[in-house]
């Protein structure tokens, strides 16, 4: 059986989680069930980041300590990860002592063979990247990322000696031309590497409240090397080495752009560092805006996903992010293109297309859906649809995976548009175009099950089959002919009822 090991970021918990982190986490998940679906054995993890001086003034700032505010911080982000119908298998918190021994035998191996010395740093520091950066990165002596100041920051720290890593990176990139994908983000890591790399600051004195560096315990790690190891903690690094050689070679990091270096250039480094092999891929997307800008805690264009999901249903919300705005390039939210999209293809196409079967199927068959034909036009287009399916979600493209399986609903709705069912006597013309219908219905429930858990499901129940699409396995379920006929379809109200206008949740 494949293995499939997908990772999040781990979320930084300064703040509550906003809609450009459900963005991230609805990918993942739907490409997790996608896999499960095929049949593949997964782990899927995320969890939070919670070191740092990010985390330390936010606690002071809210009367807190520390511990006491990632403690309520992390429960909000697993509850916001509920509340979507996020099914990640493990949840990893920094603050964990697990997290903590494996921080420390990953940084101590490093150490231990010698690509980690002691020295002295001065230069730019953004508070908010939790990252040193050179004079030329600034944009106006600004943050490229937070366009605020960065400080100007002078202590004695560890270094890890990137600087050493250049060639070997270079090779790894080439020797694997899949690691870091799209393409466009490849070669921004590749440039990055060109351009020549400098060691780098990994320990702090100033602050305490991080994982203790196991050699010299004056010294916390800074908190990107803390969190980048997560990824081997989850997975039972140091502790469990069964469990990490299963895993690991499975791996695939899901990450926004903004943190592209550290894991398409220190990260693979670390893990070289350490003895262990660099991450099998690293699939790295663009951000969503609003209004042109990244949606950021430290602005005001936030939009939480629990508000958009009372108004619009988590599984519209779940389908708006994934057909809207494909992993790679930035996109751009708006309330107005949640609605649209809803309506033409959640109520229009979708739950139309079921509540005009159901309703013939009510009126010429006594309620009973027929079974589909042997063959023809719907069938080969189901096939098609299938395939494209597959090799959409396997290339981490919801975007054309929806589309293919909403085209098949399209072309079910032309189908029966021309036969007009109902218009007809009961009879043989009317069984087969609805047979057929059902059919579709059927299997369109089983390839947007991974988007839409929750509504697959209820499509699923209505037309009175067994079970879930969730408990399908991909292709054998897909296959056509598998609605058995005979079975009870319920009417119901409405699967998505048309929304009027866009949702006022600002």
């Amino acid at each position: 059986m494949p293995r499939f090991y997908l990772t999040t970021p781990i979320y930084y918990v300064n703040d509550l989680p906003h809609l450009g982190h459900a963005y991230t986490m609805v990918n993942a998940d739907a490409i997790s069930r996608w896999h499960r679906l095929s049949g593949d054995e997964v782990l899927f993890v995320t969890g939070t980041d919670e070191h740092g001086l990010k985390v330390a003034r936010a606690a002071e700032q809210n009367g807190m300590t520390p511990q006491e505010w990632t403690d309520r911080m992390s429960k909000q982000f697993v509850e916001a990860w509920e509340q979507l119908e996020i099914s990640n298998d493990r949840f990893v918190r920094t603050t964990d002592p697990r997290h903590h021994a494996a921080v420390a035998e990953l940084l101590g191996r490093i150490y231990a063979n010698g690509y980690i010395r002691l020295d002295s740093y001065r230069g730019p520091y953004c508070v908010g990247c939790e990252a040193y950066y050179t004079p030329e990165e600034l944009v106006n002596g600004n943050c490229p990322v937070h366009a605020i100041p960065a400080d100007e920051v002078e202590e004695e720290n560890y270094f890890f000696e990137l600087s050493r890593f250049g060639d070997r990176l270079l090779r790894w990139y080439k020797d694997n031309p899949n690691a870091v994908m799209p393409e466009s983000k490849r070669n921004e890591a590749i440039g990055f590497i060109r351009g020549g790399l400098k060691d780098i600051s990994i320990t702090r004195t100033s602050i305490d409240w991080g994982v203790k560096v196991p050699w010299d315990h004056s010294h916390v790690f800074y908190v990107w090397y803390d969190a980048l190891v997560n990824y081997a903690t989850a997975i039972g690094f140091g502790e469990d080495d069964t469990s990490f050689s299963t895993w690991w070679p499975a791996v695939h990091h899901l990450i926004g752009k903004d943190i592209l270096r550290f894991h398409c250039v220190w990260w693979p480094a670390m893990c070289m560092a350490a003895g262990i092999d660099p991450p099998g891929n690293i699939f790295v997307h663009g951000w969503l805006l609003v209004g042109g800008e990244k949606m950021a805690k430290s602005k005001l264009n936030q939009v939480r996903p629990a508000d958009l999901a009372q108004e619009i249903g988590v599984d519209a919300l779940r389908y708006h992010l994934l057909r809207d705005t494909p992993l790679g390039p930035d996109g751009d939210f708006t309330y107005e293109g949640v609605v649209t999209r809803y309506n033409a293809d959640l109520a229009n196409t979708l739950g139309n297309l079921f509540s005009r079967v159901a309703a013939v199927v009510a009126s010429k068959c006594g309620g009973l859906g027929p079974a589909p034909t042997a063959g023809g036009r719907l069938a080969h287009e189901a096939e098609r649809a299938c395939e494209t399916c597959r090799s959409a979600w396997e290339r981490f493209a919801p975007h054309e995976a929806l589309e293919a399986a909403w085209k098949l609903l399209r072309e079910t709705n032309a189908e029966l548009e021309a036969a007009e069912p109902w218009k007809k006597e009961p009879g043989t013309d009317v069984d087969g175009v609805l047979g057929d219908a059902l059919e579709v219905l059927r299997i369109v429930a089983i390839l947007a099950s991974p988007a839409m858990p929750v509504a697959c499901s209820e499509l699923w129940r209505r037309m009175g089959l067994q079970g879930t699409p969730l408990d399908a396995r991909f292709p054998r379920d897909t296959r056509w002919g598998g609605y058995p006929g005979g079975l009870t379809v319920e009417r119901g109200s409405p699967l998505f009822p048309r929304k009027q206008t866009a949702p006022d949740i600002r």
